[in-house]
């Protein structure tokens, strides 16, 4: 089975994942000039020309392969727009979340841009295999941000024996031992998230970094109260005070046919300016997302240092 490294021609087989208002330009040259990729989530941009705008900015300063990640379901409104944006000067692959992708698949493939898929679980990779995926990103329990369901190593057997396209192993994965085991487990590479918050080149706020240092794996919890959908975050004070599960009310719409897609727009929308307020400035109202990967950091680190440890 083709690895990452192959499949875009980089040095090594690692994706700096898309994580929302995390994940940006700068941060994905550096992690481009030092062999590896990187994609950044549409949904950083407020309206796709800001989207089309970074691409371009981007592409000015590297010729190397770097992605975009879009949220494939229905609660992204911006969904038709961002991929226009996206299309109008492709990157050489999009990441998919959630959702149906085949028409994400279908139109980047006649631009030639490779199309991963994140999936939680066998049903769902064979689904997108089908629909003409490049790779699947296998998105297990131990995740940040949007989470899997199964561990990684039960999730990543299952889906390197069943499907036959790559498989991009996401969470999980915090030093250069973690890296080696997925890849000897028949991993074409991993994506990789939280580790990379605590590095110099990212503009998070230094509250939200000391937090990754200050807390650790017992501290992640998951809610459902960011998207809808199981996120993984900090048990801060603020978490412990507003719970983690959707209260009765919030329930009752989510289950309704008719309000579901507004519910979950709404739901999602609030949940990302929580995470906006909380990212880059100190407030008390502190939702910030993580994995339990943050048991492996010790201190603020530069990219370059971060990465070596990865791959040395």
């Amino acid at each position: 089975m083709q690895t990452l490294d192959k499949l875009l021609n980089i040095k090594y087989p690692i994706i700096l994942a898309p994580m929302f208002l995390v994940t940006n330009p700068e941060m994905l040259i550096v992690a481009l000039d030092n062999g590896i990729t990187a994609a950044i989530p549409a949904m950083n941009y407020r309206n796709p020309d800001d989207l089309s705008k970074a691409i371009s900015k981007i592409k000015s300063e590297t010729d190397l392969p770097f992605g975009i990640n879009i949220i494939a379901n229905r609660s992204n409104t911006k969904l038709e727009k961002q991929l226009d944006a996206t299309l109008a000067d492709p990157p050489a692959f999009i990441i998919t979340s959630l959702g149906n992708p085949v028409k994400i698949i279908e139109r980047a493939h006649k631009l030639g841009v490779k199309v991963f898929c994140d999936v939680t679980e066998l049903k769902f990779a064979k689904k997108v295999e089908q629909l003409g995926a490049d790779a699947l990103i296998a998105v297990n329990s131990s995740a940040g941000g949007h989470s899997g369901i199964y561990p990684k190593e039960e999730l990543l057997k299952k889906l390197v024996a069943e499907c036959n396209i790559p498989v991009i192993n996401a969470g999980g994965v915090a030093n250069g031992k973690d890296l080696r085991e997925i890849l000897e487990s028949g991993a074409a590479g991993a994506s990789i998230g939280t580790i990379f918050i605590a590095s110099k080149e990212c503009a998070v706020s230094d509250e939200y970094k000391n937090a990754l240092i200050e807390y650790d794996a017992n501290d992640i919890v998951l809610t459902k109260k960011l998207s809808g959908a199981p996120t993984t975050v900090i048990n801060t004070d603020y978490v412990k005070k507003i719970g983690t599960k959707p209260n009765f009310l919030e329930y009752l719409v989510v289950k309704n046919t008719f309000l579901k897609k507004i519910a979950k727009s709404i739901i999602t929308r609030n949940g990302q300016s929580k995470l906006a307020e909380a990212a880059f400035k100190a407030t008390y109202k502190t939702v910030w997302c993580a994995s339990k990967s943050i048991e492996h950091i010790k201190e603020i680190r530069s990219l370059a240092d971060i990465i070596r440890d990865l791959t040395d």
